[in-house]
């Protein structure tokens, strides 16, 4: 398996493990270095409060000139993630750059968590519960964060 040389060189998963960032929880896989678990805490004051959501991140062979693959491995009810967990963030399509790393691709997720975007919806059924009923929606974020994330 050949790994990037900014992965051996820059270090960038040693740093992530012995800098973690707060609220997120990093592991590579010991068996493929290019495979992470994470762990992200409900940001405080946001509707995922008290959750900790279970993601899975792969660097691709062509990392790092193409974004990093993330998705949610746990339920989360939010109008930029799908069913799949799938994230529509742009620094993981368009707005990638190779000087971007991991660490900030993981507090742009953890930043997505403290503010929903129903304007830019990958979940659209989500995102109009967002936008026709905050509240009842911030109230079913919550829920499905007692619910699937303890």
């Amino acid at each position: 398996m050949s790994l990037s040389k900014r992965i051996i060189k820059a270090r960038e998963t040693e740093r992530l493990i012995a800098e973690p960032v707060p609220g997120i929880e990093t592991s590579p896989h010991e068996d493929n270095l290019r495979y992470f678990d994470v762990v992200i805490s409900g940001p405080a004051q946001s509707p995922f409060e008290g959750g900790r959501f279970r993601l899975e991140l792969f660097l691709p062979e062509d990392y790092p000139m193409a974004a990093p693959k993330v998705r949610f491995l746990t339920r989360i009810y939010h109008p930029n993630i799908d069913k799949l967990g799938r994230i529509c963030l742009d620094i993981l399509k368009d707005k990638w750059s190779p000087a971007l790393q991991v660490r900030t691709v993981l507090l742009s997720i953890q930043a997505l968590l403290s503010a929903p975007n129903p304007d830019d919806p990958l979940a659209n059924d989500v995102a109009e519960h967002y936008k026709r009923d905050e509240r009842g929606a911030i109230e079913m974020s919550q829920q499905w964060t007692r619910e699937y994330a303890k």
